[in-house]
């Protein structure tokens, strides 16, 4: 958890160009049913770990941030929807967005301890880490 992978799988335009002539495989490529997510910083701290989340447009009350079975999910879900109705014409128009992250937690977290706060587009959340329990450390006898 204290490293951030990133990867550009993005497909060059000459290939998505390549594919549009084919249209049978253009519109199943990864780069469009693939799941845009928020960039994320993550940071190991002596004390905690502290997670980053760039998830601009969302208020507060669209997050939820849960743990189960040694597992951080992230998630958010807003929607907007205008209608404007003139003499001539109706328009509609909405929006949905939506995101899930998990994160594999170190055995070191005290999940209970979990703090989140969202501000100007920035979701931060630091994870408390545990002081070792000497008693767990056990000397295992060789007979």
């Amino acid at each position: 958890m204290s490293t951030l992978v990133k990867s550009n799988s993005t497909p060059s335009l000459r290939s998505m160009m390549e594919d549009f002539r084919n249209n049978d495989r253009f519109f199943t490529r990864p780069f469009f049913n693939k799941e845009l997510l928020p960039a994320v910083n993550i940071r190991d701290t002596d004390d905690n770990y502290e997670l980053e989340v760039a998830a601009p447009g969302f208020k507060k009350d669209d997050f939820n941030i849960s743990t189960e079975n040694g597992l951080l999910t992230i998630s958010a879900e807003t929607s907007e929807e205008h209608n404007e109705e003139k003499k001539n014409y109706t328009r509609k128009e909405f929006t949905k967005t939506s995101f899930t992250r998990s994160f594999r937690l170190p055995d070191n977290v005290d999940e209970d301890n979990i703090k989140a706060n969202y501000n100007d587009g920035l979701l931060t959340i630091e994870v408390r880490k545990t002081t070792p329990d000497k008693a767990a450390k056990k000397k295992i006898n060789i007979d």
